[in-house]
């Protein structure tokens, strides 16, 4: 049965991303630190992914605010990205993502968050207004859509059509999937093994056409 686009925060969810009691929590209980989360899980561990949105609000003297964020002189939200250990691997285009989703936040959704699912009425709108986000392709949108509405209850009429086949009970395909260590492992060694069939469909790399001879002069 679906349910309605809700917050995360009046439902005492219990993410396991980031694999990390205080990151996770964070993450259970504040919506911008969720979708920075998503935003940078991509090209680094995902567990790495999900506790950086913590470690961005400790260096931030402990507020994870979107205006803050948002008005922040880009070079000085840069540098607390670098600061190490890094945010991200990217730290620097990743810190113009995380900025301009803040200010998507604060001019199209009023400073909240949880307003990119509560104001959507249905999955396609839901996917719609995480693709507008920065950072969010068409994967990603439907990979967060099943994570609202696996973890979170966060279901909008036809949730299910809209993330596709990450919305599958009992799959392991994505981070809408991992609520430990057992899950994580095994959606790693989903998204290994997918890797390498579609290594193997491409065939071996083409040989590297041969150079002709210079000939000597006489």
């Amino acid at each position: 049965m679906e349910g309605t686009a809700g917050s995360i925060t009046g439902m005492a969810p219990e993410l396991r991303l980031a694999q990390n009691q205080d990151a996770d929590r964070l993450l259970s209980e504040d919506p911008l630190a969720l979708l920075i989360g998503m935003v940078l899980d991509q090209q680094i561990p995902l567990e790495r992914a999900f506790r950086s949105p913590y470690d961005l609000k400790e260096r931030l003297g402990g507020r994870l605010d979107a205006e803050e964020i948002a008005t922040m002189d880009p070079e000085k939200l840069a540098s607390v990205f670098a600061e190490p250990p890094a945010l991200h691997r990217f730290w620097g285009s990743n810190a113009k993502r995380v900025q301009a989703l803040c200010r998507i936040v604060i001019d199209e959704y009023d400073g909240r968050a949880e307003a990119v699912w509560e104001s959507a009425r249905n999955g396609d709108e839901l996917v719609a207004n995480l693709r507008a986000l920065p950072g969010f392709g068409e994967q990603k949108a439907r990979i967060f859509t099943a994570l609202l509405g696996k973890q979170l209850g966060v279901q909008p009429p036809g949730w299910r059509e809209a993330a596709g086949d990450f919305a599958a009970p009992g799959s392991h395909m994505s981070v809408a999937d991992i609520d430990g260590p057992e899950s994580l492992a095994l959606v790693r060694r989903y998204k290994q093994e997918k890797k390498a069939a579609a290594k193997a469909a491409a065939g071996p790399p083409a040989p590297a056409a041969k150079r002709p001879k210079r000939q000597s002069r006489a």
